[in-house]
């Protein structure tokens, strides 16, 4: 199996790792292959990204995919809570995708997501194993307005990706890729772009197309950004509403009505890079008042003149946790719907009711070849209120205990791009319990391996 795995990925690379196309786009749809009209080639990748079925080459179709194979091994997983599996586990994701084009205004987009986990001991969960599932399909309806102003109506199940991901992102590293079934409207103009959205997330099920419309947890809100803008450089100004049937917090359960303000300054030149943002949220949770926030920042200095370009960075956050138990407020930050591998590939541990200083440094090797090196510190924000899963799942409470240190994380990746087609990682996270999670659980050290090949088309 291992032997065909490789002997496909080489062949596939060697097929096509000449042809001069634009790099793949993070959300697949935003991928725009009209450049090969011109095209006269035979070239059978060319014509697979863009097949034209009438004259004037204006109505066609383009396919892509990704086939992503992934290998984990844990030493003491959950920090030593959960059985011990020597030999690791295997995820593989492949995703395919027809995008339609009629014209400048209609568009049609279907993609198909099949998620796998093998060899873990105890039965994965749907975000891990979801066989085979309708991911998205809509389609679009666009009106330009002059030469600067575009207006376009996107219908059905899609992704949603905004800002640096911490709120609403795509869920790239775990092995499902989360998607909404929303309505939403796109508008630009110059250097405005804004979205306005009304949605249903959509709950990955581990059965075969039964991920079906989701009642239980809906989505809305607006997304502004602006570039250009004087000392500033970019920002991004946006409000985000989530309402949720039923919601767990070390204080409470309920319903959750929840609203979300926030604003993000960024910039990325060749040196300096820089990404500032603040949310506050309020709205009820059962018969709790919610007062929530976080304040991130993340500033590097990249010497780009240097032998290895050589990049210091140094993010922190604090992220709001409960002030006190059985107040009738609830204070902790819910961070909606973000990455996955939002303090590195093992996941550990979600940003609510935290505290964390990461400084990072990373070096280019050569131009295909990246080593990056980052050190994390984690702090409860508040001793009465718990510890979060990346995906707002209560670890372990914060009764009963008065220490607020989680612990220590060092990590270590070498990332390997041979050509656009191609990805490898290798990952190496040791995570040192703190006080806190020797106090509420078996608090074991953690070592995770990690490993990544991933092929797109």
């Amino acid at each position: 199996m291992k032997r065909n795995i490789l002997s496909l990925f080489i062949i596939f690379s060697s097929c096509i790792c000449f042809a001069q196309d634009a790099s793949f786009k993070s959300l697949r749809y935003d991928e725009n292959y009209t450049y090969l009209a011109k095209d006269t080639s035979t070239n059978w990748y060319h014509q697979m990204k863009f097949t034209p079925i009438n004259s004037n080459k204006t109505t066609y179709f383009s396919l892509g995919g990704e086939v992503r194979y992934q290998y984990f091994y844990f030493k003491n997983e959950d920090w030593g809570a959960v059985p011990y599996d020597k030999d690791g586990f295997v995820l593989t994701r492949y995703l395919g995708h027809v995008d339609f084009h009629t014209g400048k205004h209609f568009r049609t987009f279907v993609q198909l997501q099949s998620s796998l986990a093998n060899g873990q001991l105890e039965t994965p969960s749907p975000v891990d194993n979801n066989p085979l599932d309708l991911h998205q399909a809509f389609i679009d309806v666009s009106t330009p307005f002059g030469k600067h102003q575009k207006l376009t109506l996107r219908l059905g199940r899609q992704e949603l990706s905004y800002g640096s991901q911490r709120l609403v992102a795509v869920r790239e590293a775990p092995n499902n890729r989360q998607s909404f079934d929303a309505a939403k409207m796109m508008y630009s103009y110059g250097q405005l772009k804004l979205d306005a959205f009304y949605a249903h997330y959509v709950q990955a099920k581990p059965g075969i197309f039964d991920d079906g419309f989701n009642h239980n947890t809906k989505f809305w809100g607006g997304y502004a950004t602006i570039s250009n803008v004087p000392f500033l450089q970019n920002v991004d100004i946006y409000y985000l509403g989530l309402w949720k049937k039923s919601s767990v917090f070390d204080d409470i359960a309920g319903q959750e009505t929840r609203h979300s303000v926030g604003t993000r300054i960024f910039m990325n030149s060749p040196t300096w890079q820089y990404d500032f943002e603040g949310v506050y949220q309020f709205g009820k949770l059962s018969t709790s008042n919610i007062n929530a926030w976080t304040l991130s920042s993340n500033i590097s200095y990249t010497f780009n003149k240097a032998g290895l370009k050589p990049q210091l960075g140094l993010k922190t956050e604090a992220i709001s946790g409960d002030r006190n138990y059985r107040d009738g407020k609830l204070n902790t930050f819910n961070p909606l719907f973000p990455r996955g591998s939002y303090f590195g590939l093992a996941a550990l541990i979600g940003p609510s009711n935290l505290f964390d200083a990461h400084p990072y440094f990373q070096v280019s090797l050569s131009k295909k070849l990246v080593l990056a090196e980052d050190y994390d510190l984690f702090w409860r924000m508040s001793k009465n209120d718990g510890l979060y899963a990346v995906n707002g799942r209560l670890l372990y409470s914060g009764k009963n205990t008065t220490s607020k240190k989680v612990g220590r994380q060092l990590g270590t990746a070498l990332e390997y791009t041979p050509n656009k087609f191609l990805y490898f990682r290798e990952e190496l996270t040791w995570f040192s319990a703190g006080d806190y999670l020797k106090e509420v659980g078996p608090g074991k050290d953690i070592l995770m391996l990690g490993s990544t090949i991933t092929l797109k088309f």
